[in-house]
């Protein structure tokens, strides 16, 4: 997962080029079969769960309290993502060898493309209006910090910054063994 930034980039360019690295990841899980398909599915799985949380731990919060309307703006997004959630994991219990999976896919991938256009437009724009780039350098720095210990598989009906601060650390725990367990079960199979 490429979730890296410039040292000096802020959190609207930071979560715009994962909103580009998403789109791509879907081109991939889209134009790819078998164990590629897959394994770019997993990274869009594991993309997708840490950006969400990082969002609810750290940028929605800042819209509820510095925009007019912020409370509003919010709660779209999150039923947004919500059932965006519900999908994708729908799509992971399935598997990408489904016969459904990949009209699923595509109807997830345009739930998500229109959530992050929403962000943009919505959201982003005014986290820039309000703060000052310092202030947007170190919500920048706080979303890597949010992404390193959030949960790395999609669990709907956790999506408020309180509900991500109390679980998360466990569910990103428990997450991170099923992954490791999933790759050495993989390696093994090479």
């Amino acid at each position: 997962m490429t979730t890296t930034s410039e040292p000096d980039a802020d959190v609207v360019t930071l979560l715009i080029g994962q909103h580009m690295e998403i789109r791509d990841l879907f081109a991939e899980v889209q134009s790819s079969t078998g164990e590629q398909r897959t394994d770019a599915f997993a990274r869009l799985v594991r993309l997708l769960a840490v950006h969400e949380t990082a969002e609810e731990i750290v940028v929605h919060p800042a819209t509820r309290r510095s925009v007019d309307g912020g409370d509003a703006i919010v709660e779209d997004r999150l039923a947004e993502e919500e059932h965006a959630k519900e999908q994708l994991a729908h799509l992971e219990s399935i598997g990408t060898e489904d016969p459904s999976f990949p009209e699923k896919l595509a109807r997830l991938r345009e739930a998500v493309l229109q959530h992050a256009h929403h962000e943009e437009a919505y959201e982003f724009r005014y986290l820039r209006q309000h703060h000052d780039p310092e202030q947007l350098r170190r919500m920048a720095a706080l979303v890597q910090a949010a992404e390193r210990m959030a949960p790395t598989h999609p669990h709907p009906s956790t999506q408020s910054a309180t509900a991500n601060l109390v679980a998360g650390p466990a569910v990103a725990l428990f997450d991170r063994v099923k992954d490791a367990m999933h790759s050495a079960l993989s390696d093994d199979r090479k």
